[in-house]
């Protein structure tokens, strides 16, 4: 039987509708750049999410915060502007203190300790999240946080007056213990910050240290080891169970693969990007122990600061923790 053009054009046009209709694209926010480690696991976490849903859902990554900036994308993930998107969980602290009981200094300082911290704390985060319709997929550390100046620090007086990148309500409240002036500023403005005398000192990891070229403007890294903040990937709930089931599993087993590899990637960090650090001229030192003394005096009053905070929930959390 002859087939006519027209019939053939159509037949044709309905194939690519229904392929379109069966795709889904989803538009993924991250703040950081595409040599991060994050980044480099999240654009992995997708390529295993569109294999396994055979190209059915696509999820394009948009680093260095190039779609919507570090501050809104919670919010944006939460209002359905994007399905799915990536933050630091301790940006959230002032909406509630458990999404900041991983910055509090020398309460989880190490790789084990941050793992049992996290097996603690999950649950009741992700009930939280669930209460604004989103959904909690998977968290990476960062590596341990340290001291970044241009002087050595030997007792922690050395900060006092001096302007103080932050990133969160810890590493302000740090600064000011210290005496130092905490200044807010995302990771990719860190360059800039300081080469326009906006900050003169950081706290942050080795990984975001060697990522953006430190040594330019800075001169040592104290290794001090005072927390392991995590970032978190979330996923609108409405988005994620629009989701065929099939779907929603691949998604889930992925984030799991994900979790596994991102720690690992963030214990292979550290020691490479000191390294790196080293090799371009900083100098790197572990605290003496008079600042060891003085760090864990700050971490004593802050870990009390957020039980006040966090109240019955915090209380519940710590001894959560503290009995794995």
């Amino acid at each position: 039987m002859k087939i006519s053009a027209k019939y053939l054009a159509a037949f044709m046009l309905s194939v690519v509708i229904g392929n379109a209709q069966a795709e889904t694209n989803w538009d993924m926010p991250t703040p950081y750049g595409d040599s991060n480690f994050h980044t480099v696991n999240i654009r992995e976490f997708a390529e295993d999410v569109k294999e396994a849903t055979n190209g059915e859902l696509n999820i394009t990554v948009h680093s260095s915060g190039s779609l919507i900036k570090h501050p809104e994308i919670k919010n944006s993930v939460r209002r359905g502007l994007v399905p799915i998107g990536e933050l630091i969980m301790s940006r959230l602290a002032n909406e509630d203190p458990l999404f900041e009981a991983d910055s509090v200094p020398y309460l989880a300082s190490d790789y084990d300790e941050a793992w049992e911290l996290w097996q603690a704390s999950r649950d009741m985060l992700a009930e939280r999240l669930e209460r604004q319709r989103l959904k909690l997929l998977f968290a990476v550390p960062w590596p341990p946080q340290g001291i970044y100046t241009e002087f050595p620090v030997e007792t922690g007086d050395e900060l006092e007056g001096v302007k103080m990148r932050a990133y969160n309500k810890s590493s302000e409240r740090l600064a000011e213990l210290f005496g130092a002036v905490p200044t807010q500023v995302e990771v990719p403005d860190i360059p800039v910050a300081f080469g326009t005398g906006r900050v003169d000192a950081m706290i942050t990891s080795p990984s975001t240290g060697a990522n953006t070229r430190a040594w330019d403007y800075l001169s040592h890294f104290n290794h001090a080891q005072l927390w392991l903040p995590k970032n978190m990937v979330i996923v609108n709930a409405k988005s994620f169970d629009a989701l065929p089931e099939s779907a929603q599993k691949a998604i889930e087993t992925a984030a799991a693969e994900a979790e596994k590899r991102g720690w690992e990637a963030s214990k292979a960090e550290t020691d490479a990007k000191i390294k790196i650090m080293e090799e371009n001229g900083i100098v790197v030192t572990e605290p003496s122990d008079a600042l060891v003394e003085r760090l864990k005096e700050v971490g004593e009053t802050m870990e009390q600061e957020w039980l006040e905070r966090a109240g019955d929930d915090g209380k519940e959390l710590l001894e959560a923790y503290r009995a794995r």
